[in-house]
């Protein structure tokens, strides 16, 4: 039988984003939070007979409407939320981040621990098709050994949008938005961090809007929380290198007038090069022309370059994972101590910036 969810939040992330995914998984929107009139009236016509509410805690006395909560409300409610959630012992997604520090992640897995209510955290981008198609060239060693992984996540938005997500200085930022998936992407294809250096600045709105972040990978082998080849550098340059695994620079903007390259892999056996990413616009597009259909990137020596099949598989296939999850059929498609330590990379990138040096994780 099809999942019934009850979605928290009807905006950007609660409408475009879970609901239209979780439609594609065949599942269905039986109940929405949302005060907003526009959004409510959006919720009706998008779900037939759907029950509206105006606050969480009214949705969690009626638990028989929905079989999942998918929590898609602004940043700073999401530790609260998870909270109420695990109390009322309903099954739940998270939106990422998980919480607004590590202390406050720490704290949402432990509460759900306590009430034995099952989460997971919606880290969607681990089945975006450039992930998926960089994990299968990975696995076939296509690269050699990788020693740097760099992406680039931006957009040129000279007047900013009037959202929580520009102006809330607490959930909101870059860094909170982006910073998520930009750090899980990584750790996922190349393993734990262990030291980071960041800069941060607020270039047209008060939280920062401009990111870029370099994170230390630890040696293939190497125990965890050791970190091998490092002497205790209190500088970006100093001392010698932070670790001898895979360094990956990772930029986050709202202000960039040419945005990219999407993604570059380097190994001493090649590159993996994707030009543009979801059809923002980009003067590194005209590089794509020549795409062929089923393949997504470049394996790129030099001059010479080769088109890279992307396998099957996309964001729907989380929801798909979530109700193979619940049914007992499947592991949990994101385990929570992965967000929260991505929780705790961002803090030690928050104090990077503050501080102007190196951070041990």
């Amino acid at each position: 039988m099809a999942l019934r969810i009850g979605i928290v939040g009807y905006g950007g992330a609660g409408r475009q984003i879970h609901a239209r995914l979780a439609r594609a998984a065949g599942m269905t929107v039986t109940a929405v939070v949302a005060r907003d009139s526009g959004r409510r009236v959006q919720a009706v016509g998008d779900w037939p007979g759907a029950r509206l509410f105006n606050d969480l805690p009214s949705m969690l006395l009626e638990p028989g409407l929905y079989d999942l909560v998918v929590i898609a409300s602004p940043s700073s409610l999401h530790a609260e939320h998870a909270d109420a959630v695990s109390v009322a012992g309903k099954p739940f997604v998270l939106d990422k981040p998980i919480a607004t520090t590590a202390a406050e992640a720490r704290r949402v897995v432990s509460a759900a621990s306590s009430s034995g209510t099952p989460f997971t955290v919606f880290h969607n981008r681990r089945w975006d098709p450039e992930q998926l198609t960089l994990a299968a060239l990975l696995d076939r060693g296509d690269l050699g050994k990788v020693h740097t992984f760099e992406r680039h996540w931006e957009r040129w938005r000279p007047k900013p949008q009037q959202r929580w997500k520009e102006n809330d200085t607490v959930g909101g930022g870059l860094l909170l938005d982006l910073g998520p998936h930009l750090v899980d992407s990584a750790t996922q294809l190349f393993g734990p961090v262990v030291a980071v250096y960041a800069e941060t600045r607020a270039l047209s709105t008060p939280t920062e809007d401009d990111v870029f972040l370099v994170l230390h990978h630890a040696a293939p082998g190497s125990r965890p929380g050791v970190v091998q080849g490092r002497a205790a550098a209190d500088v970006l340059f100093g001392g010698g290198p932070p670790a001898t695994g895979v360094v990956s620079r990772l930029w986050a903007g709202s202000l960039v007038g040419a945005p990219g390259p999407r993604t570059r892999v380097l190994g001493d056996g090649g590159a993996y090069l994707v030009n543009s990413f979801e059809g923002d616009a980009s003067p590194f597009d005209v590089l794509d022309g020549e795409q062929p259909e089923g393949t997504h990137g470049w394996l790129v020596r030099g001059r010479e370059r080769t088109a890279v099949a992307q396998p099957r598989g996309g964001h729907a296939d989380f929801y798909t994972a979530v109700a193979e999850w619940l049914a007992g059929e499947a592991e949990v498609p994101v385990d929570p101590a992965d967000a929260v330590r991505t929780a705790e990379v961002l803090d030690a990138a928050r104090r990077s910036a503050k501080e102007g040096r190196l951070i041990d994780v």
